[in-house]
């Protein structure tokens, strides 16, 4: 676990909470796994809404947040970012890094993304050809969603 704080998550909040106590927006670290070649796989949480507490995203903007950190992530972390999932709950996002766990990189590179949705003119791969579900978009939502999560960057780290 210490090896986790020196990555600059704090040790009280890393794996599995009670929901109840979950605050956001926040980041969290879930888990970090050891491959069998040295590898670790780091899944954290982007909580943008509080559970069950009837803040819960649209469709649309989940899915348009999804498509903006999978374009954002890929670019700036090559290597580095496996994937981005949407919580079915419909209040955040997982993230999925490899061999990068360092809170203070994250934080920063979400930040970076979420500032360049401010410029966007589109949704990222918001096109038949490459989203299943192309018309169910909102750059508009994704955008004000961003502006929701940077807000409150000083406390991304205070996750319950």
């Amino acid at each position: 676990m210490s090896e986790l704080t020196e990555l600059g998550w704090p040790a009280h909040l890393v794996g599995e909470l009670d929901h109840r106590r979950l605050k956001a927006p926040a980041l969290k670290l879930r888990s970090a796994t050891l491959g069998p070649r040295g590898d670790v796989v780091y899944a954290v949480d982007l909580r943008i809404r509080r559970p069950n507490a009837d803040e819960y995203l649209s469709d649309a903007e989940l899915h348009s947040v999804e498509h903006f950190l999978l374009e954002g992530f890929s670019r700036l972390l090559p290597g580095k970012f496996l994937s981005v999932g949407i919580m079915g709950c419909q209040t955040g996002l997982y993230l999925g890094f490899l061999d990068e766990g360092r809170a203070p990189v994250l934080l920063d590179t979400l930040a970076q993304v979420l500032e360049e949705m401010q410029q966007a003119t589109a949704v990222p791969y918001a096109n038949l050809e490459q989203c299943g579900h192309w018309r169910n978009h909102t750059l508009e939502g994704a955008q004000r969603v961003a502006r929701e999560i940077l807000a409150r960057r000083a406390d991304w780290l205070d996750a319950a």
